[in-house]
């Protein structure tokens, strides 16, 4: 499922004109994205945690150059799913008839 899919169905379900939805999930994604990049993690009851993980300063290695590299301690975003989103997924029966 593409973003469009995502504003169409939303549009779809709630009567809201298309172009509304767009600025709407848009301006979501721009407010999750500049949280998460000045440290804010962003918890949305019954969905999930956006949250900055700390990577560790570590020694990586070119092996095609046979040289070592430091990495310097940094940060990844990270989506945490909460139970409930995982309790639905985990039940939903059309999962489990895509794995098969």
């Amino acid at each position: 499922m593409t973003k469009a899919d995502v504003i169409n169905q939303i549009a779809d379900k709630t009567g809201i004109d298309r172009s509304d939805v767009t600025t709407t999930v848009e301006t979501l994604f721009a407010v999750v994205k500049d949280s998460m990049a000045e440290g804010e993690n962003i918890y949305v009851r019954g969905f999930g945690s956006f949250v900055n993980k700390k990577r560790a300063k570590k020694i990586a290695r070119n092996i095609s150059k046979n040289t070592a590299i430091v990495i310097d301690e940094h940060f990844v975003p990270s989506f945490k799913p909460s139970k409930v989103f995982i309790e639905q997924v985990k039940s939903s029966s059309k999962v489990k008839a895509a794995n098969s």
